[in-house]
């Protein structure tokens, strides 16, 4: 068999040609991450129990919870803790190969039996599942240069109009905003004027349920004589703090009505006030980008430094962005080195060979056959 190809050095030419043209596009399709693929597939579950201490938060939602998830498929522990701020977070770990996608599903229909047994504010709320992401790739900061805007605008910001855009980049995997700042309309109850009015924190969440609600009212004039049938609207959800403020939470008798701005102050505020995040001491919002299993660790930052720079166009007037993490950096820095080395190793095989040798043409051979082999293995 090597007498054909000795006998035809045309067709080892061709041969070799068609081999390195496979190596260099199997190269250019292989995944780029900056560290193996070894850590195992992790899942969040997070709730929250507002107004709950921690002993409260671990009794009626870490517990229930985690007699429900123990034992889901490809399992091997979990951890959890419980905040005075009625927080509870869950985190499960599976084996190493399990897929993050349907360990997540497993893991939500578990919580799902777990529904029933969790406090009704609780279920309001919403337990949230999540899979967990290996690293990041990118974060950046926004902030304001000149204090204009706060970290509750930035947050807020960010979510509506940076986060829907990177998440279409192909690759990306999650793109999260850290912190909790979004906006939520804050109630702040006044104790003593509620003392007076004989009124608890469940009299107002329940004028709260029975006043800011989303109806279908219907329709008149379907069953009579009329020419016209007239669809009635309302309102739906209040948005404003006006709006709030004017909810009636009971009569208080001779034509008088006690409205939520009597025993409270209402503001559009932040969902949270337990945290800032500060960038050369100006207020700010973190943003972290990661990637997905076997995605082209560059490109995903590459796609995403191009979105951020095309947004940062129709920026507020003062706000800024700095990159924090650039992995595009260290992954630069490893694929020349790889190179480099690559080279010197081309270098001493050839110098090796020909001092052995004494031949010229004789050491040709190794050295092409050496990068033809090497480059084709991209593609095997």
């Amino acid at each position: 068999m090597f007498k054909i190809f000795i006998q035809r050095p045309v067709l080892s030419t061709v041969i070799s040609v068609i081999i390195v043209i496979l190596g260099v596009l199997g190269l250019r399709s292989l995944p780029i991450a900056q560290y193996p693929d070894i850590a195992p597939p992790t899942v969040n579950v997070s709730a929250s129990y507002t107004g709950a201490n921690a002993d409260v938060v671990l009794k009626s939602i870490v517990i229930p919870l985690e007699e429900q998830i123990n034992g889901v498929e490809n399992m091997t522990y979990m951890t959890s803790s419980a905040t005075n701020d009625g927080s509870a977070s869950i985190r499960i770990y599976f084996k190493v190969g399990t897929d993050p996608d349907l360990a997540a599903v497993n893991v939500q229909n578990r919580v799902s039996r777990a529904t029933s047994l969790l406090p009704a504010e609780v279920t309001r709320a919403g337990v949230t599942v999540t899979k967990s992401q290996s690293s990041n790739l990118l974060i950046f900061s926004l902030y304001s240069e000149d204090k204009t805007f706060d970290q509750t605008f930035l947050q807020n910001y960010a979510k509506i109009n940076l986060v829907p855009q990177i998440q279409r980049v192909t690759g990306v995997g999650d793109a999260t905003v850290f912190g909790s700042k979004d906006y939520s309309m804050r109630i702040w109850l006044k104790p003593d004027v509620m003392q007076q009015y004989s009124l608890i924190p469940s009299d107002i969440s329940a004028a709260l349920a029975e006043q800011n609600i989303e109806a279908a009212p219907g329709k008149f004039g379907e069953n009579g004589n009329q020419d016209f049938q007239y669809v009635i609207k309302y309102k739906g959800r209040l948005t404003t703090a006006p709006e709030f403020e004017n909810i009636i939470i009971k009569s208080v008798g001779q034509g008088q009505v006690l409205r939520l701005k009597d025993v409270a102050k209402v503001e559009l505020g932040s969902l949270t006030y337990t945290s800032t995040i500060s960038t050369n001491g100006q207020e700010s919002v973190g943003m972290a980008i990661s990637q997905t299993p076997g995605s082209n660790a560059r490109d995903v930052v590459n796609n995403s430094k191009k979105i951020i720079e095309e947004a940062s166009k129709s920026f507020p007037k003062g706000v800024k962005y700095t990159y924090m993490v650039d992995v595009n950096e260290n992954l630069d820095a490893s694929i020349e080195k790889v190179i480099h080395t690559l080279i010197e190793a081309f270098i001493l095989v050839f110098l090796v060979v020909f001092i052995f040798l004494q031949d010229f043409r004789s050491t040709l051979i190794p050295a092409i056959a050496v990068p033809v082999a090497i480059v084709g293995t991209f593609f095997f």
